[in-house]
């Protein structure tokens, strides 16, 4: 399995991530994406990519941290993305996304104009080096979508922690997202978003933890761990009709193509 999204550059992870990443090898969870906050951690999660295997990273300016991006670091980002892409041209690149990014509209004092032109800013470098986006969004779902439709992302990408309705994710697939299935599924309570992973096409799901947070039930207050993404699949084998063994590999596979992680 491939988590595809985990802050594994974060505490406890950073303390000795060789054996968090034995624990996730232990449990089938080969792989990891590392989605990037800002400036601040691009070099560290570049770095967990090139010294450990099957860890890949992406780099954007996630919103919640948006009060810390300036033009400069904006600049920045396509600078590094245009570096990356000379690097993958010969096959050297473990970045496989920009994001994290989107828009959080549940901060304080939030500027909304700032988020969005960030946002625009990030889907445009993604469609120029023709990579998927990790999406993001809080509070902000109708100014997501009509953004979405103006700047459709060309390399597909995946709206992270899903937690909304049906038709949400219906309109994120129709736009060729996928749907980050995460923690959330393990709650019995979850009633509105497990009816609606229940209901999606298999093909549209991707699996994460967001470790080291959106704890699984039953590791309430606990940091999240990669290896607990078997609670996520667990979940979801309860939700679905196909047996196990086909969500596996259909899900794998729909993470392994949309970020070309070798399968």
């Amino acid at each position: 399995m491939i988590d595809s999204h985990c802050h594994f550059d974060f505490a406890p992870f950073s303390e000795d991530p060789a054996h968090y990443l034995a624990l996730a090898r232990q449990a089938g969870v080969n792989k990891l994406v590392i989605p990037s906050v800002g400036v601040r951690n691009w070099q560290a999660v570049r770095q967990l990519a090139t010294e450990q295997d099957g860890v890949y990273f992406a780099l954007g300016l996630h919103p919640f941290f948006s009060a810390d991006h300036t033009v400069a670091a904006e600049r920045q980002l396509a600078a590094e993305l245009e570096a990356e892409s000379l690097l993958r041209a010969k096959n050297r690149s473990h970045c496989v996304a920009v994001g994290e990014c989107g828009l959080d509209f549940a901060i304080a004092e939030v500027d909304r104009d700032q988020q969005l032109t960030l946002l625009s800013s990030q889907l445009r470098l993604a469609n120029h080096y023709g990579l998927p986006v990790i999406l993001h969004c809080r509070k902000a779902y109708p100014e997501l979508l009509r953004l979405l439709k103006q700047i459709p992302p060309v390399a597909g990408g995946v709206y992270h922690a899903f937690s909304g309705s049906l038709e949400q994710a219906r309109q994120m697939i129709d736009l060729g997202l996928k749907i980050g299935v995460g923690g959330t599924i393990t709650y019995e309570r979850a009633k509105k978003t497990r009816a609606a992973i229940a209901q999606l096409p298999l093909s549209a799901l991707l699996l994460e933890t967001d470790a080291p947070d959106m704890p699984v039930a039953g590791f309430q207050g606990q940091p999240n761990r990669p290896d607990r993404l078997v609670a996520v699949m667990d979940a979801l084998v309860t939700l679905r009709s196909e047996p196990r063994e086909e969500i596996e590999k259909v899900i794998t596979l729909t993470t392994a193509e949309l970020f070309h992680i070798p399968h």
